[in-house]
């Protein structure tokens, strides 16, 4: 089970900052793109980040 709760708090992780590298611009791609320069991808982005290191915490519990 942490295993399971590490890896899916890795995933959610790196998927939130990708959505806040595209939503601000800084991770363009690919260039077409809808998230690309949309501020609200920048605070989805940030809240799932956070919900992946809360599981990380979890799972190292």
């Amino acid at each position: 089970m942490n295993t399971l709760l590490m890896l899916l708090g890795i995933v959610l992780l790196l998927a939130g900052l990708v959505f806040m590298g595209q939503g601000s611009g800084y991770f363009p791609w690919p260039p077409e793109s809808f998230m690309v320069n949309a501020t609200r991808w920048i605070y989805y982005g940030g809240a799932i980040a956070v919900v992946g290191l809360v599981l990380i915490v979890l799972a190292r519990r």
